[in-house]
């Protein structure tokens, strides 16, 4: 049964948030500050944090960057009435894995936890990497290299090139990048994947993803780049 820490300081939403989760068959344990949710989040009893960024002590933003500095690598959802794109940029570059506003459905918050929780379980233990089209991705250090390539990655191009490597010689869309890179609901005219595909192909080589005009991208097998 997965064990779930709900980082949130409002009792009527933390009690609201657990209600929810218990009746779904989670585990539940609440935080109301962010000293006590950093504490708790680090013993790895956790196998995600729902993670509000206005907390008291210590803010949300300060605990996931500290988690992720430590190289704790628990899924986090991070929970805000803050909804402006400095705000957005700055949780999901903090290493966030999905971003949900204030006020907010309860059905919507239990599918992406689902989501995020089931990604975790089929994978499993990955402490040795991925290996893809001639490539090792270090999903502690965030590095890929191998064949010529050795390059230090952002969060979120590490997130882009994790699901195609999970994924591949598989074509994926636009929107099926956005929707387990970025999890949150994005404004369809941005132009972020293409952003980060550009970013990756010029620490990895513009020959290894290719782009299907209309339908989206996939990662060319190593018998293609050679």
């Amino acid at each position: 049964m997965s064990h779930i820490l709900i980082a949130e300081d409002a009792e009527r939403i933390s009690s609201f948030i657990e209600k929810g989760l218990r009746s779904a068959g989670y585990l539940t344990t609440v935080a109301d500050n962010g000293e006590t949710a950093l504490l708790l989040a680090r013993t790895g009893a956790f196998d995600l944090v729902v993670l509000d960024i206005g907390l008291p002590r210590l803010s949300g933003f300060e605990v996931l960057q500290r988690l992720r500095d430590e190289g704790h690598e628990v899924p986090v959802i991070v929970l805000t009435a803050r909804d402006t794109v400095g705000d957005t940029v700055a949780g999901l570059e903090g290493g966030a894995n999905d971003y949900m506003t204030k006020p907010f459905e309860f059905a919507e918050l239990l599918a992406r936890i689902k989501l995020r929780i089931r990604d975790v379980e089929t994978t499993g233990s990955e402490s040795e990497g991925l290996e893809a089209a001639g490539l090792h991705l270090d999903v502690r250090s965030r590095r890929v290299s191998g064949d010529g390539v050795l390059a230090d990655l952002t969060s979120r191009e590490y997130a882009v090139l994790e699901l195609l490597m999970r994924n591949p010689g598989q074509l994926l869309s636009r929107d099926q990048i956005l929707d387990r890179v970025w999890g949150f609901d994005h404004d369809p005219s941005s132009n972020v994947v293409e952003v980060f595909i550009r970013a990756l192909r010029r620490k990895i080589g513009e020959h290894r993803i290719e782009t299907v005009r209309g339908l989206g991208y996939r990662l060319r097998d190593q018998r293609e780049t050679s």
